[in-house]
């Protein structure tokens, strides 16, 4: 079985036996979001606290 699948059938197994579609919808969603977050974060990493600090300063001049 492909790990993606295994990650949705554990996901099927956590949820209420009367959740919706939309609630099983909505979960892959965040499931999908997280995923692809941790792949950009192993591609090219983070940021430090200072370079957030600079960036959000810049952003709130202007």
């Amino acid at each position: 079985m492909s790990p993606a699948k295994q990650r949705v059938i554990s996901l099927l197994k956590s949820l209420p036996d009367d959740c919706s579609l939309d609630d099983i919808q909505y979960h892959l969603y965040v499931l999908a979001k997280i995923e692809k977050s941790e792949e950009l974060v192993k591609a090219e990493g983070t940021l430090s606290q200072d370079d957030v600090k600079r960036r959000l300063a810049k952003w709130l001049e202007g």
